[in-house]
């Protein structure tokens, strides 16, 4: 049976071993260590916060191993999970379908979204679960004739227990992550190595022979006669450019901005992440309470219960890049003209909520959808498959994306990362 290595367990690493594993032999190697829930108390923390000892966001990982946050030359935050399941254990657990920009190649991923709708509970119907404020600005939002939509979510969220912990890892299970198809890939007799850091693509004679990695102190040699790269649009194009594959400096990241206000009572903490969205052309709103702008803000001043956001995220220019060293990424003239039409709509709203214009303040702008480094074009539409790699060498991650979708894409790497295992198999 042929060896096949699968860089990462995240979103589209897990698809691609759950569809793998049994035709060949699969090996799962994992950056990071067995994820575990934020299991600090919250009221603790707000208590450090104000002593001051919180000014960098990278001092989360102190007190959340699984959560790795980097800042780019500019100071953009940006956030990625490092940990089994990789960022989906992290997510709000959304499920949309954003594929039109794949349809517009040529790429049809509707057996493959049809697949995965059978393999996972997706929840519509979680209104009853909504704070009183959710209510109010989902209402609000008809008003002005914005269209908002509940959006629908991985798990089964009638167990839910509102803890608002669903970035953090949920505590109770309710929410779906990729943890759920690598435990179906490890059943069928898939591998794992996690604490394992792939440098690069060993290739010979314009074929992959398997994988440098880090384990501990050791550089180790993982031999296969395929390889999936799916470390996610930070990691994958360093693997590549590790490797001598050049990559575009196209690396988009989904920007988070957040417009808050105090609104004693609101208990947005206590609300699952994410609960509806409006869709603009270029963002979405969302109402969303933002942890790391909570916790390393100044602005954010205000007790978590009485702290109401709405979140922009923003389907930002394709200009920037990772290495080794670094990532390069700045906003571009028209990114920050967009971020200011969402600012000003996200104050619309809360206006008429009864929230004072001059008692609104922002979020930090972080990033945590991540790709587009090597991005598929419509001749590559039935291989999925980049010219510059040696042919038994894939990428299954937002790394082949076109272009930002704005919105959350666990649901639609999943989709493409079981497209490109049928055609390995094929």
């Amino acid at each position: 049976m042929k060896r096949v290595i699968v860089v990462g367990s995240g979103a589209g690493g897990a698809a691609a071993a759950e569809k793998l594993q049994g035709k060949f032999q699969v090996t799962v190697l994992e950056a990071g260590r067995e994820f575990k829930p934020f299991s600090f108390s919250l009221s603790v923390l707000e208590k450090l916060k104000k002593t001051g000892l919180f000014f960098d966001e990278r001092e989360i990982q102190l007190i959340f191993p699984s959560m790795r946050v980097q800042k780019t030359e500019n100071k953009m935050v940006m956030v990625s999970g490092t940990g089994l399941g990789g960022t989906t254990t992290l997510s709000a657990g959304n499920a949309l379908r954003m594929d039109s920009g794949l349809k517009e190649l040529g790429i049809d991923l509707d057996d493959e979204f049809d697949e995965l709708y059978r393999q996972i509970p997706i929840t519509n119907d979680h209104q009853n679960k909504w704070s009183d404020a959710t209510k109010r600005l989902f209402e609000i939002c008809r008003e002005m004739d914005l269209n908002p939509q509940p959006i629908p979510k991985l798990g089964d969220y009638e167990r839910c227990t509102n803890c608002g912990r669903c970035v953090l890892g949920c505590p109770s299970g309710v929410k779906w992550d990729s943890r759920q198809f690598l435990k179906a890939a490890f059943d069928k007799g898939a591998k794992l190595v996690t604490k394992c850091k792939v440098l690069k693509v060993i290739i010979e004679n314009g074929s992959v022979k398997g994988v440098q990695a880090q384990k501990g102190s050791n550089v180790i040699f993982y031999p296969a006669e395929l390889v999936i790269l799916a470390a996610g649009g930070f990691s994958t194009p360093v693997i590549l450019q590790n490797s001598d594959i050049e990559c575009e400096s196209r690396l988009f990241v989904d920007p988070v901005l957040c417009v808050a206000a105090k609104q004693k009572g609101s208990l947005q903490n206590k609300e699952f992440s994410m609960p509806f969205a409006v869709q603009r052309e270029h963002y979405i709103l969302s109402p969303y309470f933002d942890y790391l702008s909570f916790f390393f803000n100044k602005s954010w001043r205000y007790p978590a219960p009485d702290t109401l956001t709405l979140m922009i995220k923003l389907a930002d220019s394709s200009t920037g890049s990772v290495d080794h060293k670094s990532i390069k990424k700045t906003l571009t003239g028209i990114d920050k003209e967009r971020l200011q039409e969402g600012v000003e709509l996200c104050k619309e709203i809360l206006s008429r909520y009864g929230i004072r214009k001059d008692c609104f303040f922002l979020g930090t702008i972080n990033a945590g959808h991540p790709g587009g480094m090597l991005p598929l074009t419509r001749e590559e539409a039935k291989t999925l498959h980049n010219s510059r790699l040696p042919g038994n060498l894939y990428v299954a991650d937002a790394t082949l994306f076109p272009k930002s979708l704005g919105n959350p894409p666990i649901l639609t790497i999943m989709a493409l990362a079981k497209k490109i295992s049928k055609i390995i198999m094929a």
